[in-house]
């Protein structure tokens, strides 16, 4: 997959009238759920996903871009299950892709996700630490609320996972990082675990969205990356999981959704995922939903 290419072959010009979709009540937004019946089951706790199918459709304007950071590597992980022996909070993670003008679903799209460990350290990086900015996990349990002064603008020192140019990879780990196909209703099902944190970030997972390749033995081959973002969690949820082992143990700086200078502050199109889990019981398991409007003609490789 190359991040970097562009799209061969002339472009059509694109219908600039967004299409106008009546909302069916509430049960619509859960309607855009995916991919329920392949990973129902997939952890403990997990719910299969009722939502009906035949509701209206969701139009959403353009999820919003974000910065690669310096920690993505072109890898060609074709999995659905990125977990490999990292311990933590069972995640299903559901996405769908959808064209933002049509609203029409990508099918045969290639998704990316990576995200640190629940120490906060990145595969192919476990060299620089928890999230490049020094230290690990151990010590003494954070109290849920994040320590130590908010940060002021761009987060200092080194690289914190979220800008920065790309680093070159320290090593061959390469665990919770995959990438996979969106099937013809747009949808793709990962399995991984809940994100931890590092000093300058708030909890979140990367993404990108590569259109116009195609799928070989050895990969994805050419097309465009579409759209690179970020997917984020409230700070509810990720303070019940400071109370779970491992993330118990990670004594970095939390910084919180708010406080992130990365995240646009601008809910579901921003990347905010809806959370589904036991309250009470985080550990049971985590499901997290979120439907994607990419423009599949443009280029966003967040670098």
């Amino acid at each position: 997959m190359t991040g970097n290419q562009t799209a061969q072959g002339p472009k059509h010009k694109r219908d600039l009238t967004r299409r106008k979709v009546v909302v069916a009540g509430a049960g619509a937004v859960a309607a855009v759920g995916v991919g329920g019946t392949l990973a129902a089951g997939a952890f403990a706790g997990e719910e299969k996903n009722t939502a009906s199918t035949s509701a209206a459709e969701v139009c959403y304007k353009l999820t919003s871009e974000t910065t690669e950071g310096p920690y993505y590597i072109d890898a060609d992980k074709l999995r659905q299950d990125v977990t490999e022996d990292e311990e933590g909070i069972a995640l299903t993670l559901r996405l769908k892709v959808i064209d933002s003008e049509t609203c029409k679903p990508l099918k045969n799209a290639a998704v990316d996700i990576w995200h640190c460990n629940a120490l906060g350290v990145y595969s192919g990086y476990e060299a620089m630490g928890s999230g490049g900015g020094g230290g690990g996990g151990g010590g003494t349990p954070p109290s849920g609320e994040p320590t130590g002064e908010p940060p002021s603008g761009e987060p200092t020192g080194a690289p914190g996972g979220g800008g920065g140019v790309h680093e070159e990879p320290t090593d061959d780990e390469r665990y919770l990082r995959g990438t996979w196909k969106t099937d013809k209703r747009g949808e793709v099902v990962f399995r991984t675990v809940f994100p931890g944190w590092y000093q300058g970030r708030c909890v979140h997972i990367h993404t990108k969205v590569h259109v116009g390749g195609e799928w070989t033995d050895a990969g994805y081959e050419g097309g465009n990356t579409c759209h690179t973002g970020q997917l984020f969690f409230d700070e509810e949820s990720v303070l019940a999981s400071a109370e779970v082992e491992p993330y118990s143990t990670n004594t970095a700086t939390r910084t919180t959704l708010d406080e992130d200078t990365i995240y646009p502050d601008n809910g579901t199109e921003g990347g905010l995922l809806k959370l589904k889990y036991k309250k009470n019981d985080i550990a049971k398991g985590v499901v997290a939903t979120l439907t994607m409007g990419v423009d599949p003609e443009a280029t966003n490789t967040g670098t």
